[in-house]
């Protein structure tokens, strides 16, 4: 499954699209760690220290809002960014 990165997160990553892979009965969680140990230096951004996702960090699957409990399938597509900041 493909993980889309965008703004300072991407360039952490140093790409904007991760594929990792997770078994067929992973939870969007899961993928987020298959992700973090892909690209460890994304821990800490997106990451508080008690292990949740940081309360500013968009995730979405397919699109919509996500929770790191949802089900995932293979064909799925993550996305994590930042808040949107700008004038």
């Amino acid at each position: 499954m493909e993980w889309k990165l965008f703004a300072d997160l991407a360039e952490v990553a140093g790409d904007d699209r991760v594929d990792v892979t997770v078994s067929a009965d992973a939870t969007v969680g899961d993928a987020l760690e298959a992700l973090l140990d892909e690209r460890p230096a994304l821990r800490e951004r997106v990451l508080a220290d008690d292990g949740t996702l940081y309360d500013h960090v968009n995730l979405l699957r397919n699109g919509a809002d996500a929770t790191l409990d949802d089900a995932v399938d293979g064909g799925d597509e993550l996305a994590l960014f930042p808040p949107v900041s700008g004038g």
